[in-house]
C-alpha cells in the first residue's frame, strides 16, 4: 500500500468529495436502510450546490485522504455556526469520517482523526464532538479507542426512517 496523504480540500475538489461521499456512505448504510431512503438523502446531502456552500463556509474544513492519486476517503469538521447542533465556540465537530470500504482496516481513518485532532488544536478548541449510528458498532469502537465518551443522542433521518445517533465527546484539555 501506498502512503496516505490528507490534503485540504477546496472548492475545487467538490466532484471528488461528492463521489467520495456517495460511495462511501453506500457502502456504509445501504444494506440497514431501504434503496428509497438511501436515495433521498445521497441527493439531498451530496448534491453539488449543498457541497458548494459548504465548502465555501469558512466555518467548514475539508480534507481529503489520497492513495497515490486516488482519493480514499475524506473529512469534514464543523466549528461555529456550521456545527449542525451544539454551535458551541469551543468545539470542533467532526461531521463525517467517510473511508472507502477497500481502504477500511489501513489505517485511513485514524490518519483522517489525526488530521481532525490537529485542526481543533491550531483552532484552539477545547473538545471535540460528533454523532454516531447506534447501529454503526465499528465506528463507535473507533471513537472509543480515540478517547470519546458517549454524553447524549439525537435523531437522525434517513427517508422517512427516523433513527438514533450516539452523541461523542472528546475533551483536549487531557
Amino acid at each position: 500500500m501506498a502512503a496516505i496523504i490528507i490534503n485540504k480540500a477546496s472548492v475545487e475538489d467538490l466532484e471528488t468529495i461528492k463521489e467520495i461521499g456517495i460511495q462511501t456512505f453506500s457502502e456504509t448504510f445501504a444494506e440497514s436502510n431501504s434503496e428509497e431512503a438511501m436515495k433521498t438523502y445521497l441527493e439531498q446531502s451530496f448534491n453539488t450546490e449543498k457541497l458548494k456552500s459548504e465548502l465555501n463556509n469558512p466555518d467548514s474544513h475539508f480534507f481529503l485522504a489520497w492513495e497515490e492519486d486516488v482519493p480514499v476517503g475524506y473529512l469534514k469538521l464543523n466549528s461555529g455556526l456550521a456545527q449542525t447542533e451544539l454551535q458551541d465556540n469551543a468545539a470542533l465537530e467532526i461531521e463525517r469520517i467517510y473511508v472507502k470500504k477497500s481502504h477500511h482496516g489501513q489505517k485511513v481513518g485514524q490518519l483522517l482523526y489525526d488530521q481532525a485532532l490537529e485542526t481543533a488544536k491550531n483552532l484552539q478548541k477545547k473538545y471535540l464532538w460528533l454523532g454516531v449510528w447506534e447501529k454503526n458498532p465499528r465506528a463507535v469502537r473507533f471513537y472509543e479507542k480515540n478517547g470519546f465518551e458517549v454524553f447524549g443522542n439525537h435523531s437522525f433521518r434517513l427517508g422517512d426512517d427516523e433513527q438514533t445517533d450516539l452523541m461523542m465527546r472528546k475533551n483536549l484539555d487531557e
